[in-house]
């Protein structure tokens, strides 16, 4: 099969191989195929003209000439007044008939994509459909069937579109047929053959100082000119295109635009090239091509005279371009701004990670010098997504502890990583954007939701690049204005968000629009996400099988685990089977290719009759109307194994179709050729992810399998579902409460904030030095230098900033008498407090311990005063006046939900050991102070129920009653307390409305 060569005359060269991606190997147009054709044109002739000519003939005008109601009411009804009115309806069938063969001539012709729905057609449109596809399937139109094909040979201004990414839009129009889809594809094959003849066409070689021009070529079927081809193919190495960006960056070109991106060159531009380059398609000078139009010529002077203002050009467009630039690209950041954040979110100065040394020292702190992984500290939405999802476990385990505990239960405390899931959980932390995962979430939905109100329909969107926390958008094709405050970006298929715009924008009850956008990686200052479920094919990945893994997983966990979507189905071949702990309810494991092409056929069937049901054209469509939150979740296929031949082939016919059905799928592939790939890329052992006819030359996001292993214990160690192995709810550090154990200096963290034997630092610093020793007291396992920095500045310090605070901090907090200082540095540098610096809360687990399984399960005296010492150091929610804008890593933890519990545990067991002894007063005293602290857990208020019927007093049960209706607003009381309220009190729902 003919296929595009990038060799060049000086010899094969070192870069990645760029390439025309192969088409799905069909068979060829048959004798039958022209027959079907035929007779979808005589079906056609005989429904479109015959029809309306056999009713003209045989029956003539059936309505009545004079307009008379109440002469037509007195008419006698005859078997012809049935004949009339059969008439009319036939003739309106007939019209709505062709109404739908124009409608999909015209989708057909133009090549815009699934066409327009007439009104009511149903069958009509689908029958007439079938007829002109059969018609188009051998005519010369089949090659508008895909927008690249139809634009041949149009305007210049017709391909001024962007070509990351979009460069590659080959959604088929009858995409439901595959036999189409595939004749689509062998048209792209021919024309991607004619332009590998063409770029090799031999030229004459120039000297090294002649100056050279070369004009970019609109494209042909799947192949777009970019860059990189250009270099491969005139200077002998793909990585040289950044020589012919720098010669030719930010001069005027023949439209007028500037090149102010290396992947963003449209058809029609001149290029300057570098001295050594040669080839048949360059031009040395304008005179000297007497084959080249005089208009070209009369450019590309026009064009060598903008050399000399280059610069000044450039620094135009910087000053007073901001709309000009919209994705990011090759461009240099003004000083000040490199240290603002990428993404919107977190950045942290005390990190400079480079994408291929994840094993090196990063950041340093007293006692220790130390490095964290560095792939999750460079991937700030996949470690927000995999924290948040962290969170979510933990605390599910802990209500499922609570709510199924009988006496001592497991899980009050949660277990404390080591080793390298404490290194990676520390990552997570530094590393996580949960703001900016918050921004991309509301942004995205905002526009869904401004569309909506609008009734346009969402445009299908290859990309979004994140820079600086603008969103950038871009789309498959131009969709017109954006709604406010989007803009439009450098052409027709960019929509662009500032971040300040987008912070306005807040929780909207509306479907997530684009589930399936991903990270693939950064270029300079930017992060490309790509829409898998929007890419009209497959997307390879080629490379090392260790190196594509890496890959391959951090797609999968971030998927699994993002804030941007609702539902979504993931489906891992050929690795992942341990990664489903991360989202249980996402991720599926299948075991080969051949249950996956089994399983996809067949819901690739049901997404179509399903859509052609709902009278949708595509998912898009599905998730601005009302069934918007239960339908139509996208469905990625992750396949790490290289399938066969057959396979492939029946992978590729699966993915012509599944852009519109919600289908994506990124398949492996050992050498690179993979048929039916719309989209290449290739991952190198340099961490670089490279697609050079994407223009995209990208620090790959990764998950190396030692990271992988890390970040699923962490979720496996947090499973509520596991067994009598699983976490204990002994305290992670216990207190002596004897009155010898009186500690040097005491933090009241429950309630207000209060610090006891230490002197209240003076100045502004104060706030931060309280901050930071909270999160050491809640961490007495030992904090990260960069944890502690990523949590007191969030959006980003520098080293010797943080390294101050923690010699302040340690200034404060003094020396015990041994004179061993109260802040150290441990083995691994992790900061940690000494035993004689303790908190309320560190008091409060230790006091609960030893009621229920130390000193106090053998003296029922010793049990009940540690429990009633416990409950009386309960003085409200923890750190109940905390500053606003600060501690925003609480958000992070879960001591917000295990304090409540513990609170609830204590006040549940002094009750029963007041109950044991009828001191229903007691326990009713007991179970209100627990229930100022935990108002909503359920037990708490059973348990009152059970302690106010011991009492004997009904009115005062009645009365409860009431309050508890009346605190559970319009989702009245949970059915246990229901049953409860049945059995201590029948008449209670006939005395609550009384009471009411």
């Amino acid at each position: 099969m003919a296929r595009r060569s990038t060799s060049s005359s000086t010899g094969s060269s070192t870069g990645p191989r760029n390439r025309t991606p192969q088409p799905v190997r069909v068979r060829r147009r048959t004798f039958g195929d022209f027959v079907k054709a035929f007779l979808a044109f005589l079906a056609l002739v005989v429904l479109v003209v015959g029809v309306p000519g056999v009713l003209a003939v045989l029956v003539g005008w059936p309505l009545p000439h004079e307009f008379e109601p109440m002469k037509w009411l007195k008419h006698q009804i005859t078997v012809s007044t049935f004949l009339h009115i059969l008439t009319v309806i036939v003739w309106l069938a007939w019209a709505q008939f062709t109404a739908c063969v124009l409608v999909e001539v015209k989708a057909a012709l133009s090549g815009v994509g699934v066409p327009g729905r007439v009104p009511g057609s149903g069958g009509s449109q689908l029958l007439a459909r079938q007829l002109v596809a059969a018609l188009l399937l051998v005519s010369a139109t089949a090659a508008s069937f895909t927008p690249g094909l139809s634009q041949l040979g149009h305007s210049l201004e017709d391909n001024q579109r962007g070509t990351v990414a979009a460069a590659q839009q080959t959604p088929g129009l009858f995409a439901q047929q595959q036999e189409q889809a595939a004749s689509t594809a062998a048209a792209l094959a021919e024309q991607a053959s004619q332009a590998a003849s063409h770029a090799e066409a031999a030229g004459a070689t120039a000297g090294s100082g002649d100056t050279k021009y070369y004009r970019i070529q609109p494209p042909e079927g799947r192949h777009h000119d970019s860059l990189w081809e250009i270099a491969q193919r005139h200077l002998g190495d793909g990585r040289r295109y950044k020589e012919i960006y720098e010669l030719n960056k930010d001069r005027v070109q023949p439209d007028g635009s500037r090149l102010s991106e290396a992947s963003l060159i449209r058809p029609g531009w001149i290029m300057e090239m570098p001295g050594d380059a040669r080839g048949g398609e360059l031009v040395e000078m304008p005179d000297a091509a007497p084959g080249v139009s005089p208009d070209v010529q009369q450019q590309i002077h026009d064009y060598a005279k903008s050399g000399d203002h280059a610069g000044e050009a450039g620094g135009e467009a910087r000053d007073g371009g901001a709309g000009q630039v919209s994705v990011p690209g090759q461009r240099t950041a003004p000083e000040q701004h490199r240290n603002q954040p990428e993404s919107g979110g977190r950045q942290h100065a005390t990190a400079s990670p480079s994408s291929g040394d994840s094993g090196t020292s990063a950041g340093s702190s007293p006692g220790g010098s130390f490095g964290l992984p560095e792939a999750l500290l460079g991937a700030p939405l996949l470690a927000a997504g995999l924290l948040g999802a962290l969170g979510r476990r933990r605390r599910q385990a802990l209500w499922q502890s609570a709510m199924g505990a009988v006496g001592g239960r497991r899980g009050m405390e949660p277990p404390t990583p080591a080793g390298d899931a404490l290194d990676v959980q520390d990552a997570l932390l530094v590393g996580a954007d949960p703001e900016g995962v918050r921004l991309l979430d509301r942004s995205l939905r905002g526009l869904a939701a401004s569309l909506a109100a609008e009734s346009r329909p969402l445009p299908t969107v290859y990309a979004a690049w994140l820079t600086n926390g603008d969103l950038h958008l871009q789309l498959a094709q131009p969709s017109g204005k954006p709604p406010a405050p989007w803009q439009l970006g450098q052409d027709q298929t960019f929509w662009v968000l500032a971040r300040t715009d987008g912070e306005r924008y807040e929780d909207v009850d509306t479907a997530a629009p684009y589930p399936g956008l991903v990270s693939l990686g950064t270029m300079d200052d930017s992060r490309l996400l790509l829409n898998l479920e929007a890419v009209p094919g497959i997307v390879s990945l080629s490379g090392r099988e260790a190196d594509r893994a890496a890959v391959f997983a951090s797609v999968a966990a971030e998927l699994a685990t993002n804030g941007w979507s609702d539902r979504m189905t993931i489906t891992l071949v050929g690795f992942g089977e341990d990664l489903t702990p991360l989202a249980p309810n996402r991720l599926r494991h299948l075991d080969d290719i051949e249950a996956l092409v089994e399983t996809m056929e067949a819901e690739t069937r049901q997404r179509r009759g399903a859509l052609g049901a709902a009278g949708h054209d595509s998912v898009l469509t599905g998730r601005t109307g009302p069934a918007q939150h239960t339908r139509w979740a996208p469905h990625l296929v992750l396949l790490a194994a290289q399938p066969d031949a057959e396979d492939a082939v029946k992978l590729a016919e699966l993915a012509a179709d599944a852009s519109r059905l919600g289908i994506g799928y990124l398949v492996g592939t050992e050498t690179g050729d993979l048929p039916g790939a719309a989209w290449e890329m290739e991952i190198t052992g340099a961490g670089k992810l490279l697609a050079p006819l994407l223009g995209l030359e990208l620090d790959a996001q990764l998950l190396p399998v030692a990271q992988q292993r890390a970040v699923v214990e962490l979720f496996v160690e947090a499973d509520p579902d596991r067994g009598p192995d699983g976490p204990t709810n002994t305290p992670p550090f216990l207190v002596d409460i004897s009155e010898q154990g009186r500690p040097a200096v005491y933090a009241r963290l429950v309630g207000p904030y209060e610090i006891i034997g230490l002197e209240t630092p003076d100045g502004e610093r104060s706030a931060l030095l309280h901050e930071a020793l909270a999160l050491l007291l809640l961490h007495r396992e030992g904090v990260h230098p960069r944890v502690l920095s990523s949590a007191l500045w969030p959006r980003g310090v520098t080293d010797d900033v943080r390294d101050a605070l923690v010699e302040r901090l340690r200034v404060w907090l003094g020396t015990d008498p041994n004179g061993a200082p109260r802040l150290t540095a441990d083995t691994t540098g992790r900061l940690t407090l000494a035993k004689s610096v303790v908190s309320d809360l560190d008091v409060l687990r230790s006091l609960y311990y030893e009621a229920t399984q130390g000193k106090g399960v053998d003296s029922r005296a010793v049990r009940g005063r540690l429990l009633t010492d416990a409950l009386v150091l309960v003085r409200g929610p923890l750190l109940a006046d905390r500053a606003e804008g600060r501690y925003g890593w609480l958000t992070h933890e879960i001591v917000d939900a295990q304090l409540p519990l513990l609170v609830a545990d204590i006040g549940l067991a002094l009750s029963a050991f007041h109950l044991e002894k009828d001191r229903a007063e007691k326990a009713i005293e007991a179970l209100n102070a627990a229930v100022r602290t935990a108002p909503a857990d359920e037990r708490l208020w059973n348990e009152l129920l059970r302690a106010t019927h011991a009492t004997g007093d009904t009115d005062r049960l009645r009365a409860l009653a009431a309050d508890l209706v009346g605190r559970s607003g319009a989702r009245g009381l949970p059915p246990r307390t229901e049953a409860l309220l049945d059995e201590l009190l029948p008449t209670w729902r006939g005395g609550v409305a009384a009471v009411g």
